[in-house]
């Protein structure tokens, strides 16, 4: 069997006729559940704002997705109808101040739900809370997770509450962080918080407990923590990380100057993991976090070879980087407060001024050999012109707050809809023909960039490239007339490159 670091089987064979519902399925979580749920023998529907992300999946076509938000009770009854166990893996993690208050009222709404439609289970997967520390001192982000827990237990349907710290798996957004600073930092200044003791989990574990939690009995409704056999500090981690990566022994050198709010902004300067998600999972490290118990066993077994540990679910997760099997990434969700709306299609489109820079090259290249090009732009190829612009570009978004060019691609040759490649989302993708991406960056407007790959002859293929552009108010306006002297350089550069890399390139006239 190839080593990977999902379960490959789960425990016990899943229920004729159950149905799952699992919220969630376009994170990092739900995204990996999901199968390991249909493999079990599990029905399962899914609950997405925008179903459509759930398209490319290997899995898509073995479940029903249907449209809906945590929040609204209207689609979530609906999406309640019929089902038997109701996963919750939600959160609004980096979403701004009013997080708790989103997650508080999504919560009672799943929970309101259940009830109603008589299901028989919830599975929530939420935070190691710290022993004998009173909630009121815990990070904001874990007192909202544990509120959550407590919410979906007083709902009157069976809940169970996975808790869990520091996830290990590829994609994972600790994983990232753990990978980028010790890779990227053979000497580091750090936190004081690298010196606490956490109980990391592999996420082949934490799927399979989610999945036996289906079958368990009516009448165990309670929390549980899970966690790997290794307690650990970050500073342990970090050096065994680079043991397991071949790396040269790491430098770690502890201050107490670094708080929570610096601890994320060096976190973010490092890593692709922006601030706003590093804040809330620094915060969350200043308490000892392991397991108090391990009853789950009662119920859910270990694998015959015991739980995953630390060295192992690394070298897992560093297989399937390296392998470009990277299954879900910690950006698979969309970013709260980005830009959703979808690329207008109408030429006579009413929303308003929409800008547009239009850029078409005759390439002497078969289709196919042109779409490998465009698929596998940026991530590690970049974004074939002025290198500088787009590194300044990404700066400048994360200094706004945004995600910045970082984040990188889950796959470095394929893509899927909803996505995320660097700033932006894939929005919608034809394979060979087009691909359509939606900013995500800091702008005053919405963005898009699209790229098509047209038959011209047998060995002849037209590159059409459209970055469109739809302001908001004066602001807007002033934008793209501000950049507008620099597109020559950035979009054009664009299109003469990715036609010269899948071969030579005639530009053609292009009606304004």
């Amino acid at each position: 069997m190839t080593a990977s670091d999902t379960p490959g089987e789960s425990p016990g064979n899943g229920r004729q006729g159950t149905r799952c519902l699992v919220t969630g399925a376009t994170g990092y979580i739900g995204g990996r559940l999901v199968p390991e749920l249909l493999d079990a023998g599990y029905a399962v529907r899914c609950l997405a704002r925008t179903p459509g992300k759930l398209r490319d999946h290997p899995w898509a076509g073995r479940v029903e997705a249907v449209r809906g938000d945590v929040t609204d009770a209207a689609s979530v009854g609906e999406a309640m109808a019929g089902i038997d166990v109701a996963y919750y893996l939600v959160h609004a993690l980096g979403t701004g101040k009013g997080f708790a208050a989103t997650d508080r009222r999504a919560a009672r709404v799943f929970a309101e739900r259940a009830r109603a439609a008589d299901v028989r289970r919830i599975v929530y997967l939420g935070g190691l809370t710290p022993a004998e520390v009173p909630e009121r001192e815990l990070s904001p982000h874990l007192r909202s997770r544990a509120e959550v827990g407590r919410i979906l237990l007083g709902s009157g349907v069976p809940t169970v509450v996975l808790q869990a710290a520091v996830i290990i798996g590829s994609g994972s957004a600790s994983f990232e962080i753990l990978r980028h600073l010790t890779e990227r930092l053979p000497v580091m200044v750090t936190p004081s918080w690298v010196r606490t003791a956490l109980q990391p989990i592999a996420v082949r574990d934490v799927l399979r407990y989610l999945v036996g939690c289906a079958r368990l009995p009516d009448d165990v409704c309670r929390a549980f923590d899970i966690g790997g056999p290794d307690i650990l500090t970050y500073r342990d981690m970090m050096r065994r990380y680079a043991a397991v990566a071949g790396l040269p022994r790491r430098v770690i050198l502890p201050v107490p100057v670094l708080t929570p709010g610096l601890s994320s902004l060096w976190i973010g300067l490092v890593t692709p993991v922006p601030s706003a998600i590093a804040r809330p999972l620094a915060e969350s490290l200043r308490h000892e976090v392991v397991c108090r118990e391990r009853d789950i066993a009662r119920w859910i077994p270990d694998p015959p070879g015991g739980l995953t540990g630390f060295d192992r679910a690394v070298a897992l997760a560093l297989r399937r980087v390296q392998e470009a099997r990277v299954a879900t990434h910690w950006s698979s969700a969309a970013v709260s407060g980005a830009p959703s709306d979808p690329l207008p299609t109408d030429p006579d489109w009413a929303g308003g001024s929409l800008y547009e820079d239009r850029r078409e090259m005759t390439v002497e290249a078969t289709r196919e050999t042109l779409w490998r090009v465009i698929e596998g732009i940026g991530g590690e190829h970049g974004w074939y012109s002025f290198p500088l612009a787009w590194t300044v570009r990404g700066w400048l978004d994360r200094l706004l707050g945004g995600v910045g060019l970082r984040r990188g691609r889950r796959d470095a040759q394929r893509l899927r809809v909803g996505d995320s490649l660097d700033f932006w989302r894939v929005e919608e993708i034809e394979p060979g023909r087009l691909l359509r991406l939606r900013a995500e960056m800091r702008l005053p407007g919405l963005a898009w960039l699209e790229l098509r790959a047209d038959p011209d002859g047998a060995d002849r293929t037209v590159l059409r490239q459209r970055a469109l552009f739809h302001p908001w108010g004066l602001l807007g306006h002033a934008y793209w007339w501000a950049v507008w002297p620099f597109h020559s350089a950035v979009f054009g550069g664009m299109a003469r490159n990715i036609a010269r890399a899948a071969g030579p390139a005639t530009p053609r006239p292009v009606r304004e």
